[in-house]
């Protein structure tokens, strides 16, 4: 009986983690997406575009905020919930490269 080397051995081909719809969770680990392999795979892919990256998911959040609206007009999505799941991790945080953000202006001084 021979061994087989890593080498040898054929990978399994790795499922992407997508969504869901209209319940928006991920097809392969079944939690909220997106999942963290999900937000990995994005930020790969977007690696070099963030600006991009942040315009797709906020279509993607759009889109789950109507479907899950559909599917409990009730009670509806926390739009602050799904804020977080879908931009708030995406969000540069620190990074040298990024602009800072604006200062507020000062207001004028009370005269008296």
């Amino acid at each position: 009986m021979s061994r087989t080397g890593p080498e040898d051995r054929t990978a399994a081909p790795r499922r992407p983690h997508l969504p869901l719809r209209p319940l928006w969770l991920c097809r392969v680990c079944a939690a909220p997406w997106p999942c963290p392999v999900a937000r990995l795979s994005l930020c790969q892919e977007y690696a070099h575009d963030r600006i991009a990256l942040s315009v797709y998911l906020c279509a993607v959040l759009h889109d789950a905020g109507a479907d899950l609206y559909r599917l409990n007009p009730q009670d509806g999505p926390d739009p602050k919930a799904l804020f977080t799941r879908f931009l708030g991790w995406a969000a540069p945080r620190g990074d040298p490269h990024s602009p800072a953000p604006p200062t507020p202006p000062t207001p004028p001084p009370n005269p008296r």
